[in-house]
């Protein structure tokens, strides 16, 4: 026969499999439990009686629970972001001087319009009522004031102007813009400031301020470093180491009031805000008034904040995305937000307003400009959403008065600037700006709880409770790596042997199987090792056929 078709696919498996070597699942926990540097695994699971196994388990499932109470409050305490306020007083040998705006409470001067810029702002100014005619109640204003006195009010000229009977209206393009009118017809420094003194020397009236317009109209600005202008330092505190103003606010030129619009203004004096070079002036809602009659002294001091963005605070860490201002800052976020919405609603800006739209007209700001920002600021508190910024400077304020002009200052005064006592009196007034010391206080928003200080916190409930640390979890980990990496191991390897003894199932010759003789190794052993087992019985007939 030349050759014998033999199957030994089975006998050959078998083989193998009883080579192989035997896991025991149950000594290796043993194993782990025996050198584990976990605190009472071993005496509830390897030693002792029943009733001390079952005590050991409740004290450990109960330092169990208490370790996992305690870590998951831990958790939910860092998840909360919490934080803290640090306060710190730094001294320093100088300091910039703040920049320093000034307003005059009244908007323009009535001395100084003319026929044209009546028309052009009598509505606006709320001189004018339907078809253009003056109202009645304003003539009753201006000939009141002009009745019983001996000389004649500056609106005087306003009074008898107003006649437009054969006035011939100039071309809507040439009206004039309200930065133009506010430019001409505002008050001028050179005729409000009297004096100005910088750490006890002279300073000039031109070089020191800068021309600014707000929604007073023109307003100055001292040391605001434009232009390329240095900025101030200075290098003491106290009294006369700053900034000192002699004003004129020129009270008698204010415009009569004759009915209440946004422009009117009951109040004499003017607003004054102290802010840091690189925040725009806002000052009709953060500026502070002085009163004339008084000198006013203004003691400060440097602040400079830090917050923290979120999930910790609210505050603003990205660079502002704005056309017209580098730096960001809430005043600076207030300001583009108004721009963009006036542009978007009028197709003009406001003389305080930057960009390159063209300023509104007197009669756009009567009929859109000035409703739509009191509707801005008022009601659409969602349209500008201006946060606050993660590194701000600020200036805390202390206010005090006294009386000026004294009954032994007033004649000289008056003869000095060529004035009546009484007009001193009404107009004059002194603003003295200086720092309290030669300090700056730090106020910094900080982390209270931080990714170590949980991992700290764990740490030693851990030790506490269970005595464990991260190693002993490590332990923990390496056991269950090397029970998954031998049982995958093992799977894999029966998978490669089924299919490679499926290939070796052949049909054989004679030569081939005398040559292959597995009738040694399928005899059933007597003996056994203590930990293989038999797979299969003895042969049958066709083992020993083959054999």
């Amino acid at each position: 026969m030349e050759g014998v078709i033999i199957c030994l696919n089975n006998a050959l498996y078998n083989q193998q499999l009883k080579t192989e070597p035997y896991f025991d699942v149950k000594s290796t926990i043993v194993l782990f439990l025996k050198h584990t540097t976990f605190h009472g695994v071993r005496h509830v699971f390897l030693s002792g009686s029943y009733p001390r196994r079952v005590a050991w388990l409740l004290a450990f499932l109960t330092a169990l629970a208490l370790l996992f109470t305690w870590s998951s409050n831990r958790v939910r305490y860092l998840l909360s972001s919490p934080v803290y306020t640090k306060a710190h007083m730094v001294y320093a040998k100088r300091l910039v001087f703040p920049a320093v705006t000034i307003c005059n409470q009244n908007i323009l001067l009535p001395r100084r319009m003319k026929k044209p810029d009546i028309f052009n702002a009598g509505r606006w100014l709320g001189l004018f009522g339907k078809n253009w005619q003056v109202s009645p109640v304003v003539r009753e204003a201006l000939a009141s004031h002009v009745e019983g006195t001996n000389n004649e009010p500056p609106w005087s000229p306003l009074s008898r102007i107003l006649d437009f009977n054969h006035f011939l209206p100039p071309p809507r393009d040439s009206q004039p813009s309200m930065r133009q009118l506010l430019d001409r017809l505002g008050h001028q420094l050179e005729e409000m400031l009297l004096y100005c003194r910088f750490q006890g020397h002279t300073c000039s009236k031109i070089l020191l301020f800068f021309q600014i317009f707000t929604r007073y109209g023109k307003c100055y600005t001292f040391n605001s470093g434009q232009d390329g202008r240095p900025l101030l330092i200075t290098m003491m505190g106290g009294m006369g180491n700053g900034l000192e103003l002699m004003l004129d606010i020129q009270q008698d030129e204010y415009l009569p009031v004759w009915g209440e619009t946004d422009e009117t203004s009951f109040e004499a004096g003017i607003k004054v805000q102290i802010h840091t070079q690189d925040e725009p002036p806002f000052i009709d809602q953060l500026g502070f008034g002085v009163a004339p009659g008084f000198q006013t002294f203004v003691s400060c001091q440097e602040q400079r904040l830090t917050y923290l963005p979120p999930p910790w605070g609210d505050c603003k860490a990205t660079a502002m995305d704005s056309d017209f201002f580098s730096t960001y800052s809430i005043t600076a976020c207030r300001i583009d937000c108004e721009t963009r919405y006036l542009v978007e609603n009028c197709n003009c800006r406001m003389v305080h307003i930057p960009g390159d739209a063209p300023y509104c007209t007197p009669e756009q700001y009567k009929e859109c400009a000035d409703p739509a920002l009191d509707f801005l600021v008022e009601r659409d508190n969602d349209y500008c959403v201006c946060e606050t910024p993660c590194n701000m400077t600020r200036y805390g304020k202390e206010l005090s008065f006294v009386k000026i002009p004294s009954k032994a200052s007033a004649k000289y005064l008056a003869k000095k600037y060529n004035k009546t006592e009484q007009y001193i009196a009404e107009n004059i007034l002194v603003l003295d700006i200086f720092f309290e010391a030669l300090n700056y206080e730090t106020i910094e928003q900080k982390k209270a709880y931080e990714l170590a200080g949980l991992l700290g916190d764990i740490g030693g409930q851990m030790g506490l409770f269970i005595g464990a640390s991260i190693l002993t979890i490590l332990e923990l980990f390496d056991y269950l790596y090397e029970v998954i990496k031998f049982k995958l191991c093992r799977c894999a390897k029966k998978k490669h042997q089924r299919s490679s003894n499926n290939d070796r199932g052949a049909v054989l010759s004679l030569d081939d199987v005398k040559r292959h003789t597995p009738c040694d190794n399928l005899h059933t052993p007597s003996t056994y090792p203590a930990n293989m087992l038999p797979h299969h019985p003895g042969q049958g007939n066709f083992e020993d056929f083959t054999c």
